[in-house]
């Protein structure tokens, strides 16, 4: 994305989509503009942004990035610019449209990020590791990776996004990021096979879910906000919801 910019002001031509090579062209086009990612031009637009914004609207930048919402790109890119641009920042000007979406955007990620660490669930396999497993919407993952080293210091785990095939593996020193063959019955299921799990676990598992099920209060159940705070594309990966 600071490539393209560089290549706009460079060139003198702004864009009015930007999309990756393997997409469909629109219908209607004058031109098509190549983008490689450069560090150097991008490096030197970063230092142009790093002068004019906050370190919070830094962090806005690249966090709502990792949202991979293909409608973000035209936004950040006029975000971006109409900083560049202007003699003072306007991160805070919620009334643009293109400052709104993103910042909407970054707190969107932020949710997502806060939701993965309160519904992710490990399972402590026969070697001592612990495995968990998410498909979380936005790729937070190295948004939550420094919280979960901090938390389980002592104890090594992977923690795997399957829906972008990538995780972390943490050796109790330092984290690798690490990918897996998927077929694997555990990446299918997001369950460990008995065979796979600490002698433990299992029993863990089962305490639990009886937990879970003492603390709920029938009379009061309410699905719909249940749904709402624990949304069902979790479910698959949740003790508390699988036998």
């Amino acid at each position: 994305m600071l490539t393209v910019v560089f290549d706009a002001y460079a060139r003198r031509s702004f864009p009015q989509a930007i999309q990756g090579t393997d997409e469909p062209l629109p219908l209607f086009y004058d031109e098509v503009h190549p983008v490689i990612t450069d560090e150097a031009k991008a490096g030197r637009v970063w230092k142009a942004l790093e002068k004019k914004l906050s370190k919070d609207a830094l962090s806005c930048l690249t966090v709502s990035y990792l949202s991979e919402l293909p409608e973000l790109d035209l936004h950040l890119f006029r975000y971006i610019c109409k900083n560049i641009d202007s003699p003072v920042s306007l991160e805070n000007n919620l009334a643009d449209d293109d400052i709104l979406f993103v910042t909407n955007t970054f707190r969107k990620v932020l949710y997502e990020r806060l939701r993965m660490m309160q519904f992710i669930r490990f399972q402590k396999a026969a070697d001592g590791t612990y495995f968990g497993i998410m498909e979380p919407q936005y790729n937070v993952l190295p948004l939550a990776i420094a919280h979960f080293k901090d938390r389980f210091a002592d104890q090594p785990f992977v923690l795997y996004d399957k829906r972008r095939h990538y995780g972390y593996y943490y050796d109790q020193h330092e984290v690798t990021q690490v990918t897996f063959d998927e077929s694997l019955p555990h990446f299918v299921t997001g369950k460990l096979d008995e065979s796979l799990m600490a002698d433990d676990e299992k029993l863990f598992q089962e305490l639990w879910r009886t937990y879970f099920k003492a603390v709920c209060i029938r009379d009061r159940l309410n699905p719909r906000k249940q749904r709402k705070d624990m949304p069902v594309r979790y479910w698959k990966y949740l003790t508390e919801k699988n036998k």
